[in-house]
């Protein structure tokens, strides 16, 4: 407190009050975490009970405000108490996309195209014409034999 504060205090009789001790803050949901789990299960757990420690305190507060709205009667009362009530609904919303994201997650390795649609080549040009000249190469190679030859059983490469 001030000098000032202090001698208002002493004039007016009123006993000074020590400063309150801040409190550390500790999050209402601890976040534990399964070192056998995947770090997708332990934010997906860690999430879910987050959400719902946000829907329970927003029906407590929607609790409050509806019962200090009756009392008033006020518009803006109501205003407050509807606001909170679509804050707790988006957060259940929040609350089922979770699960979606989750299962779609975990599905996109099982669902994943096998087939390579876009290959790289990493190398330089000349590299590249020479694989392409001997591929060119194969192909027009004829791997059946000649009808003449019918001593030798093998296939030749013409």
């Amino acid at each position: 407190m001030s000098k000032l504060e202090d001698k208002v205090n002493e004039i007016l009789g009123i006993e000074s009050k020590e400063p309150k001790e801040t409190k550390e803050f500790k999050p209402l949901v601890p976040r534990r975490e399964d070192k056998q789990k995947a770090d997708i299960d332990n934010d997906y757990d860690y999430s879910r009970e987050n959400y719902y420690n946000l829907i329970e305190r927003g029906q407590e507060a929607i609790q409050g405000i509806l019962d200090v709205a009756k009392e008033g009667q006020h518009p803006r009362a109501y205003e407050v108490a509807l606001a909170g009530i679509k804050n707790v609904a988006d957060t259940v919303d929040k609350l089922q996309d979770l699960q979606g994201k989750l299962k779609s997650l975990k599905d996109v390795p099982k669902t994943a195209n096998q087939n390579i649609k876009n290959a790289l080549f990493v190398g330089s040009t000349a590299e590249l014409q020479k694989m392409l000249k001997n591929d060119e190469d194969t192909k027009s190679k004829n791997i059946t034999p000649k009808e003449t030859d019918t001593t030798d059983k093998w296939f030749k490469l013409y």
